[in-house]
């Protein structure tokens, strides 16, 4: 290394160092936490108070304690991915980040405010999964972007891998238009009443012969719904579902089932054949995309990381 590299690094890394301070005492942070930086990526600091909570969050959904080096390298991976990122123009606002943590939220059958909450009472800030939820926005974003066509899988890549796996490389797909219907039963209503839906389901059914005779029926019907008609293959079909399907006559309903609306069931108005991928072909092309993302994103990340200035304190 020449004397001159050596002094760019290092008045690179006292200025980092005191933009750091300044922006910590700037926040009102303890003079501590102000001190205890540990790694400067790309004049970014990652502190001691960064490692433990990330150290709390990965615990609290994985359950298993990580070495702190592996938590240090977490944290240095997602500071190059980031600016990475923000080199191609991917970079979210606060507010794309506010929709996303609501999102998680609302997946965990939460509101915000809740699981804001509950990560402040396992010790960790809401900032941190936020910070965690940028960095994997922004790389797969960014991964699926700039490589899209080496990540595509051909028709013959999955028959190649069905029939290696002693797989049929053709079995039947189909193409069902449906139209859920519903019986509203309120909630909280006794047995005697689901049990009244559900025998008049059961008549409405030996009845209908058509998705026009279910429309008819039950559009007129009190306390009774039947939504807009919806296609989906068999591949976006659980296998129970799809079973029932098969054997249900074209016009007909499906057997009522007994759900948190009421009596369930579904006018089958369509099935036939189709060419799009069966459930388990859909499933080889989404293994065999994982693992060409999963490759690819190992490899880009290592590339970058060449590049990045990584100084451990």
């Amino acid at each position: 290394m020449t004397t001159m590299t050596f002094l760019s690094r290092r008045c690179w890394s006292l200025i980092a160092g005191a933009a750091v301070a300044l922006a910590v005492l700037a926040g009102g942070a303890s003079p501590l936490q102000a001190q205890s930086v540990v790694v400067m990526v790309n004049g970014e600091p990652i502190t001691s108070l960064d490692i433990e909570q990330r150290t709390k969050l990965n615990f609290l959904t994985t359950r298993k304690q990580m070495p702190r080096q592996e938590i240090i390298e977490e944290l240095i991976n997602e500071k190059v991915k980031i600016k990475e990122a923000k080199r191609f123009g991917v970079d979210p606002s606060a507010s794309d980040m506010d929709q996303a943590f609501a999102g998680m939220s609302q997946r965990m059958r939460l509101s915000p405010e809740q699981l804001t909450k509950s990560l402040e009472s396992q010790g960790v800030r809401p900032e941190t999964l936020k910070a965690r939820l940028k960095a994997e926005m922004v790389w797969g974003s960014l991964v699926r972007g700039r490589f899209k066509e080496s990540l595509q899988v051909g028709e013959k890549d999955v028959a190649a891998a069905a029939q290696q796996g002693g797989e049929p490389t053709q079995t039947d797909a189909f193409e069902y238009k449906l139209q859920p219907i519903v019986l509203i039963v309120p909630r909280g209503s006794a047995q005697s009443a689901i049990d009244l839906r559900r025998k008049e389901a059961d008549s409405l059914r030996e009845r209908v012969q058509t998705c026009e005779q279910a429309n008819s029926y039950f559009k007129s019907m009190q306390n009774a719904a039947i939504r807009d008609i919806v296609t989906k293959t068999s591949a976006d079909i659980p296998g129970p579902l799809r079973e029932l399907l098969d054997k249900t006559p074209i016009g007909h309903l499906t057997p009522p089932e007994i759900t948190k609306q009421g009596v369930e069931m579904v006018a089958l108005c369509d099935r036939k054949p189709t060419k799009i991928d069966t459930p388990k072909k859909r499933e080889i092309r989404e293994k065999m995309y994982a693992q060409k993302y999963e490759a690819k994103s190992k490899a880009y990340l290592a590339d970058i990381r060449k590049a990045a200035m990584i100084e451990y304190r």
